[in-house]
C-alpha cells in the first residue's frame, strides 16, 4: 500500500497555522479539530513547520511565564520529514520509527497534498492483514474453485 492509498481512504484534509499564531490558540485548534499535529505555514502557503501538542507541553513547561505571549514559530519543529505519494507504507513507517516522528507531510512536486499520521499507517495495516486472512481462511475451506 502507498501513501496516496492511504490518503485516498482518509482524505487530503490538513489543518495548518500561521506561524505567527498564538500557543493558546493553537491549543484550542488541536482540541477543536481533534487532530495530533498542525502543520505551521506563511503568509503564502509555504509549509515552514510541523508543531504537535507535546512541543507546546514542552514549551509551556519551560516557559511559564511566557505563555500567553509565545507564538508558534518558537515552538514548531522546521526539519521536516515528508514522504510522497508513492512511497509504500513500509517505508514511511520505518521513517516514523526511525526519528521518532507520528505525523510526515505528503508532497507531490512540493506541493502538500496531506497527512499521514503514524494511526493511518496502523489502520493500513490492520487492513492488509484483515484481508490476507480472510483470503487464507476461504482458500482453507474451499471457498475458491480449483
Amino acid at each position: 500500500m502507498k501513501a496516496k492509498e492511504i490518503l485516498d481512504a482518509k482524505g487530503t484534509r490538513v489543518i495548518t497555522v500561521i506561524e505567527d499564531s498564538l500557543i493558546v490558540d493553537v491549543m484550542a485548534i488541536f482540541f477543536a479539530n481533534k487532530v495530533g499535529s498542525l502543520l505551521v505555514v506563511d503568509k503564502y502557503d509555504n509549509i515552514l513547520g510541523i508543531v504537535a501538542p507535546n512541543d507546546i507541553l514542552k514549551a509551556v513547561h519551560q516557559n511559564l511565564d511566557r505563555v500567553p505571549e509565545m507564538r508558534v514559530s518558537e515552538v514548531m519543529v522546521s526539519d521536516l520529514i515528508v514522504a510522497t505519494p508513492e512511497d509504500d507504507l513500509d517505508y514511511i513507517q520505518n521513517i516514523m520509527t526511525e526519528n521518532r516522528v507520528r505525523h510526515i507531510p505528503i508532497l507531490d512536486d512540493g506541493k502538500l497534498i496531506g497527512l499521514v499520521s503514524i494511526g493511518d499507517v496502523v489502520k493500513a495495516q490492520m487492513t492488509i492483514k484483515n484481508v490476507e486472512n480472510r483470503y487464507l481462511k476461504d482458500y482453507i475451506e474451499g471457498k475458491y474453485p480449483a
